[in-house]
C-alpha cells in the first residue's frame, strides 16, 4: 500500500489519537467496573465497553485503508498508561458511593474529551471531502454523547447517595434556618398595610369636596328669591290703595 497523501496523513494522525484514547478507556473501565455495585451503572459500563472495543476496530480498518499504521504500538501504550492509573482508581473515597462517584467523574471527562476528538475528525473529513471518515466520526460521537448523559444523570444520584452518609442532625441544621429568613420578609407589607388608612381619608376630602361644589348651584338659586320679594313689595302699595278707595 503506498504512503498516504497528505491529506489522508492529517486524517490518519486523528484517527490515532482516537484510537489511542478509546484503548486506554477500554482498560480503564474493565478496573472501574470491578468497584461498580450498582447494578443499571455496571449493565451501562459493560455496553459502553463493548462500543468502546467496537470504536477501536472501526478506527484500525480505517486507518489501515488510509495507508496508516502502528497501531499496535500505540495499542501497547494506552494500555500501560491505564494499567499504572487503575491502583488509584481503587484508593478513592471513603466507602463504595464515594469511589463510583469519582470514578464516573473522570468517566464524563474522558468521554467529553471522546466526543471533542470525533468532533475535530468529522468536522475535518467533511472539508476535506472524506466522508466515509466523516460518518465514521459521527457515528461514535453520537454513541460516546449517549454515554455522557447517562453519567451525568448517575453523578447526581451518586452524589446525592453521598449526602446520605451525613449525618441527618447536619443535614437538617441546614434547612431549619432558611424559615426564619422567610418570615423577616413579609414586615415591609405590615408598613405598606398601615399607610392605607391615611390613604382612605385622603379619598373621603376629595368626596366631600365633590359634595360642596355640587351644592354651590342650589346657594345660586337661593340668592335669586329676594329679587322676587322686591317684585312681591312693589304689589303691596296697590293693595293699600284698593282699600282706601
Amino acid at each position: 500500500m503506498s504512503d498516504p497523501n497528505e491529506r489522508d496523513a492529517k486524517l490518519v494522525q486523528y484517527m490515532n489519537e482516537a484510537y489511542g484514547n478509546e484503548r486506554e478507556l477500554e482498560v480503564a473501565l474493565q478496573a472501574d467496573l470491578a468497584m461498580t455495585t450498582k447494578p443499571a451503572y455496571a449493565k451501562r459500563l459493560k455496553q459502553h465497553l463493548k462500543e468502546t472495543k467496537s470504536h477501536a476496530k472501526q478506527l484500525e480498518r480505517r486507518i489501515k485503508t488510509l495507508g496508516g499504521g502502528g497501531q499496535a504500538v500505540q495499542s501497547m501504550v494506552a494500555k500501560a498508561t491505564a494499567v499504572a492509573k487503575a491502583p488509584l482508581h481503587m484508593v478513592r473515597g471513603s466507602g463504595e458511593q464515594e469511589k463510583m462517584l469519582k470514578n464516573a467523574k473522570t468517566q464524563y471527562s474522558s468521554e467529553h474529551e471522546e466526543i471533542s476528538t470525533y468532533l475535530a475528525l468529522e468536522t475535518f473529513a467533511t472539508k476535506v471531502g472524506d466522508k466515509e471518515t466523516a460518518s465514521l466520526a459521527r457515528g461514535i460521537r453520537k454513541e460516546e454523547e449517549r454515554m455522557a448523559k447517562f453519567l451525568e444523570g448517575q453523578i447526581k444520584q451518586l452524589s446525592g447517595a453521598v449526602a446520605q452518609e451525613v449525618p441527618r442532625s447536619l443535614r437538617r441544621s441546614a434547612s431549619k434556618k432558611r424559615p426564619a429568613a422567610k418570615r423577616a420578609a413579609p414586615k415591609p407589607a405590615v408598613k405598606a398595610a398601615a399607610k392605607k388608612p391615611a390613604a382612605k381619608k385622603a379619598t373621603a376630602k376629595k368626596a366631600t369636596a365633590k359634595k360642596a361644589a355640587t351644592k354651590k348651584p342650589a346657594a345660586k338659586k337661593a340668592a335669586a328669591k329676594p329679587g322676587s320679594r322686591k317684585n312681591g313689595a312693589k304689589k303691596t302699595p296697590r293693595k293699600a290703595a284698593a282699600k282706601k278707595s
